[in-house]
């Protein structure tokens, strides 16, 4: 089973990802801080890690990510509200893999971590 982290200021952010990638097999885990997220990262590193791009110190928890041992393997998503050019090569620069528009429901869920699921 492959573990995903969602690392969201919003409570409900977090419950509904939760709710919807629990459902492809995920072993979903929460962080409600770029801290709280390091701090488990650095204990387990997730498989994937969706990172929220209005947390404080997100693209700093994007780079410390990187910079673990192991971290260059973790497939990484910079959550942004909008199509925002300069601040997805904000993330792009600090090692995201890849982004998702907030807010994401099941549908864009499924497109994307759907077939993730099923390749572990």
């Amino acid at each position: 089973m492959q573990r995903l982290m969602i690392a969201d200021g919003s409570d409900v952010v977090r419950k509904v990802g939760k709710r919807i990638l629990s459902g492809f097999d995920f072993l979903v885990l929460e962080a409600s801080s770029s801290l709280e997220a390091l701090v488990r990262c650095e204990a387990e590193l997730p498989n994937i890690l969706i990172v929220d791009s209005t947390m404080d110190g997100a693209l700093e928890l994007i780079g410390n990510v990187r910079n673990l041992p192991q971290g260059k393997s973790v497939r990484i998503y910079y959550c942004v509200v909008e199509a925002d050019l300069k601040k997805m090569m904000m993330g792009k620069r600090a090692g995201a893999d890849d982004f998702l528009l907030k807010p994401f429901d099941r549908k864009i869920l499924t497109q994307v971590f759907g077939s993730l699921s099923a390749a572990a």
